[in-house]
């Protein structure tokens, strides 16, 4: 895993940067076809690699016990995600193996899952327990009927689901312990955009825009296109000051601290991003819908302690309401007027500059596995004529 700079050494390059007057910089433009942005067959392949990495699902607080549950469908597949009696998080295709329906919606806690059309009950860990009137069902093994799993993975405070045979790891190797055991989850909120997934992610991936998109909600206490960026595996880290991380020049060194003075963003390849803000995290992750349409799950989440301080989940929601009613709105609006300008045919492409690198990155990782996708389905057309 390769290693993120820590406190002392990023506020050194930011307070650099405020006295330069300059920013971290790419070192290449990438140009990505404005195509790969309504295409349906370009959207399918991308839902292909989504369900063949893995994919953050929900924050480990989302599942605190035994039984703790999530049901929700993510890149058209129902899922079924639970924590078992053991504490291993397990993840099935929401589905009964008797006709099919699906057991569970939403959230809760649960000792077992129990089939609302015919009761056919399966345990924490899949197995199908109990039939009714069995001896209807000469020859049933019930060993074989468990419920479909999916490979699940917990790591850095997050739960990441690989629903296929996998094209890479994704951004598991790189992921850094963002959501510790000491955040608690006070919120979730769910919505819906007109806007391809890859649109609404790039806004929070750059600062080049913050004072002509932001400029009476971030901008007045943060600067304009001045970030510290780091490209780590697949993944990327981009780092956005608060204007009041100067006052850390009267401060000893030894005590210097982010917290409270940026706004951290972890975009985790594909479709997922943690940022860290004045007082909440946030663990946002896209669903991509159709090629014009996202849907939006997001995390709202808070230390226990900040600043040696018991939370103060009052503040932690005025600031989770500011970034949402504020700079996030405006995001979206952005997103979902890129989308609706792409129906005039200006653009055959979009040009990433140097001041947009994780975005470039971020495009160069999906399009790799795009190709990798191709040439592997290609050579399973190639087998299967063969072997004809």
């Amino acid at each position: 895993m390769s290693a993120l700079l820590n406190d002392v050494d990023l506020i050194d390059r930011i307070l650099a940067h405020v006295d330069g007057k300059s920013t971290d910089r790419g070192t290449s433009v990438w140009r990505e076809p404005a195509a790969n942005y309504t295409c349906p067959e370009r959207f399918a392949a991308e839902l292909e690699v989504l369900r063949r990495v893995p994919m953050a699902f929900c924050p480990s607080a989302a599942l605190p016990e035994p039984g703790s549950y999530i049901a929700r469908t993510t890149v058209g597949t129902p899922l079924l995600v639970v924590r078992g009696s053991d504490g291993i998080v397990r993840g099935f295709r929401n589905a009964c193996r008797h006709r099919g329906m699906k057991l569970e919606e939403g959230e809760g806690c649960k000792r077992a899952f129990a089939c609302p059309y015919h009761a056919w009950t399966y345990g924490l860990d899949g197995i199908l327990r109990h039939v009714p009137g069995e001896e209807g069902f000469p020859g049933l093994d019930k060993e074989k009927h468990g419920l479909v799993p999916v490979t699940v993975q917990e790591k850095g405070g997050l739960v990441f689901v690989t629903q296929d045979a996998p094209l890479s790891d994704g951004a598991l190797p790189d992921v850094p312990d963002l959501l510790p055991s000491d955040y608690v989850l006070f919120n979730k909120i769910e919505f819906d955009d007109k806007a391809n997934w890859k649109l609404i992610g790039e806004t929070s991936m750059e600062g080049y825009h913050i004072k002509a998109l932001h400029s009476r909600s971030f901008y007045p206490y943060g600067y304009d296109n001045l970030n510290v960026v780091e490209l780590h595996g697949r993944n990327s880290r981009i780092v956005f000051p608060f204007r009041r991380i100067e006052k850390l020049r009267q401060v000893p060194r030894e005590q210097w601290s982010l917290q409270g003075r940026v706004t951290d963003v972890h975009q985790l390849f594909p479709n997922t991003h943690v940022s860290f803000l004045s007082s909440h995290a946030m663990l946002i992750i896209l669903e991509p819908v159709s090629p014009s349409e996202t849907h939006w799950v997001v995390y709202q989440l808070a230390p226990r302690l900040k600043d040696g301080k018991p939370l103060d989940l009052a503040e932690a929601r005025r600031d989770a309401n500011f970034v949402q009613d504020a700079g996030l709105t405006e995001d979206r609006q952005a997103a979902c007027a890129i989308q609706a300008g792409l129906a005039s045919g200006a653009n055959t492409h979009f040009t990433f500059g140097h001041y947009e690198q994780a975005i470039g990155h971020f495009h160069r990782h999906l399009t790799e596995h795009v190709e990798k996708l191709k040439a592997r389905q290609q050579g399973a057309r190639s087998s299967a004529t063969t072997a004809r």
